[in-house]
């Protein structure tokens, strides 16, 4: 921890030296193996030592990504390829060679879930073939926010169509405009969505980090079924503003990285109060600029942490290796408080209501924004050309759309009925009373099975976990390799109350830096 301290707060000064000290530029590393597992911090030690340049880096991601995601074993996790991501390099290695660096992502190569909003030569589809070339006026906030920190922008990753919001069942990472994204451990297994390229795309190491998104289970469970980290703030903790939207209830963005330092590092990049996003105000005096200081692998010891067993049960092998880490956690010191309880099904029934208007109130808002050159300019118009599309309904229906589109207003009781019964159940009466009940820090549960076979005629074999129990309070949660069944990875995540990113952190990097239970993929052949 102590050195990776060291690299990232002070690689500015490294910089700066190695500018005075003009030292001869090292020939770049051939190939792409040597990004394999590279974090933010040996990135940032080898800009600074003059191993490789930004530019050098972009190539050997880009040549990665041609040669994983377009040939080999296809992994289709990336829609587009950002064609101004070399020029973005070239103005940064200009920035590092004057001296001037713009904090720990400089130079960092990160994709974005494609229902985010870039202004530039890429266009924003949310999956659909009707969004294919539709070109937002302005950046999301969190585009905006990664440029500002000197992060390279390579491109646009695939995911479940309209973030899975559309078909009552379906494959997730299968999208019109993207096709089905594949499993890097296994092709032929499935990456889970909706935030399957980014998943899929960090588990290959075909970027840094990604940014997905959340509304239930997005990032959490993408992370799972990649063996990758995945954060899930708060909400309210990063500006929704220029995201294709699901439910202004439930939305968050989140960071997805193959280490918890890498997630942390870029989640503080991101937070901030936004006036385009009024859940942001919430988060005026708890979010911060830099979680680095809760990277502490001591901080396990002393914690008291409530098990969901009602989130296991859904897989033995599962099971068994969630007790098995439980043990572990008992020997670093944290007390495991076994709990019963289960989340109201009544309060699932009012979220999916709630989703339901709010995805038809969020996405007739977001058409808006986007002009009177609007591809579609509302659900209804969405709607019918899904119909007359050869694609879109090829596999799976739209009655998801369909439910959303009978929907009233926001100022239905219908919709403040649901969503007050949503709130209290999860909150009030879920997991700030389990917290508060039995003096927890935080409850903890398996992410989810192992991957399942793909499969576009029957859709998901989607067996369990435990997303409801932060997504619907909108509350953090940290998804974290806990092992591996039959080569394919599961994870544990670590959910707590409102604002609690900290203490979770500090669980989440206890525990990874204990088991170190990550592998890397081999793009293994269908067994």
């Amino acid at each position: 921890m102590k050195k990776i301290h060291q690299i990232l707060m002070v690689f500015l000064l490294l910089t700066v030296v190695s500018c005075q000290l003009k030292p001869k530029q090292q020939e770049a590393p051939r190939g792409q193996a040597w990004l394999e597992e590279m974090t933010i911090a040996q990135m940032q030690q080898g800009y600074a030592e003059g191993k490789f340049t930004i530019v050098q880096v972009v190539k050997a991601y880009l040549a990665r990504i041609d040669s994983l995601d377009r040939h080999g074993p296809k992994l289709n996790s990336i829609i587009t390829v950002n064609p101004e991501a070399l020029k973005i390099a070239e103005v940064l290695d200009r920035e590092r060679a004057a001296g001037k660096t713009r904090g720990p992502l400089h130079g960092i190569p990160v994709l974005l879930k494609d229902n985010i909003d870039t202004h530039d030569s890429m266009a924003t589809t949310g999956g659909s073939r009707a969004l294919m070339h539709s070109f937002p006026a302005a950046d999301s906030y969190v585009a905006r926010k990664l440029r500002e920190a000197g992060a390279v922008i390579l491109g646009k990753t695939n995911l479940s169509e309209w973030a899975n919001f559309r078909s009552k069942f379906s494959s997730s990472g299968w999208s019109g405009a993207g096709g089905q994204t594949r499993n890097p451990y296994f092709p032929d297994c499935n990456p889970c969505g909706s935030s399957s390229g980014s998943g899929s795309a960090v588990s290959a190491n075909l970027c840094m980090v990604a940014i997905g998104t959340e509304t239930n289970g997005s990032i959490i469970c993408p992370s799972n079924n990649n063996g990758i980290v995945g954060i899930k703030p708060t909400v309210g903790l990063i500006s929704r503003a220029g995201i294709i939207p699901i439910s202004f209830t439930q939305d968050t963005p989140g960071p997805m990285a193959r280490t918890v330092t890498d997630a942390v590092i870029t989640l503080g990049a991101l937070t901030g109060i936004d006036l385009a996003d009024s859940k942001t105000a919430a988060s005026a005096g708890v979010a911060m600029m830099d979680y680095m200081k809760f990277l502490d692998a001591g901080s396990l010891k002393g914690k008291r942490i409530g098990l969901l067993k009602s989130a296991m049960g859904f897989h033995h092998r599962v099971d068994s290796l969630m007790m098995k880490q439980v043990e572990w956690l008992k020997a670093q010191g944290v007390e495991v408080v076994e709990l019963k309880e289960v989340l109201d099904g009544k309060v699932e029934a009012a979220s999916l209501e709630v989703m339901l208007y709010e995805f038809k109130d969020g996405l007739n808002n977001y058409f808006i924004t986007l002009g009177k050159d609007a591809p579609v300019k509302n659900l209804e118009e969405l709607i019918a050309f899904n119909k007359t599309d050869s694609v879109e309904l090829r596999y799976f229906d739209q009655q998801l759309l369909l439910d959303a589109n009978a929907k009233g207003p926001l100022s239905d009781p219908a919709y403040k009925k649901s969503l007050a019964v949503m709130l209290k159940g999860s909150q009030e009466m879920g997991v700030d009373l389990l917290i508060k009940r039995y003096g927890l820090d935080a409850l903890m549960a398996p992410s989810g099975s192992p991957a399942w076979k793909t499969d576009l005629i029957n859709g998901d074999h989607y067996l369990g976990g435990n997303t409801s129990w932060a997504a619907i309070p909108g509350y953090p949660s940290i998804s974290v390799p806990m092992g591996m069944i039959d080569g394919l990875p599961v994870g544990i995540s670590f959910i707590g109350k409102a604002w609690s990113e900290p203490v979770l952190i500090g669980i989440a990097y206890g525990f990874e830096q204990g088991t170190r239970a990550r592998r890397m993929p081999q793009f293994l052949k269908p067994r």
